[in-house]
């Protein structure tokens, strides 16, 4: 998605669109950790990001997933690989 900065104040400013936010669990007023990528760009994420908890809801989506067959089984049952 494409922001748009603008002028606040003498420093620069880009507005998060609502859906971001929500994603992300911030709100007005809440406190972001901003830091430089190696390629130049920037991230945000909320200060009181938490690796476990962020690892806790990967699992629950992960187990909400259902699981197809194995390819590999169909590789096997083929021709020697």
């Amino acid at each position: 998605m494409n922001l748009l900065i603008a002028k606040w104040g003498n420093s620069l400013a880009v507005r998060i669109p609502t859906e971001y936010a929500r994603n992300a669990g911030i709100k007005e007023g809440d406190s972001v950790q901003a830091s430089l990528t190696v390629d130049g760009g920037i991230t945000i994420r909320p200060s009181n990001w938490k690796r476990s908890a962020f690892a806790a809801e990967l699992s629950a989506a992960r187990n909400l997933m259902k699981a197809g067959t194995s390819v590999m089984t169909e590789v096997r049952a083929g021709e020697r690989y």
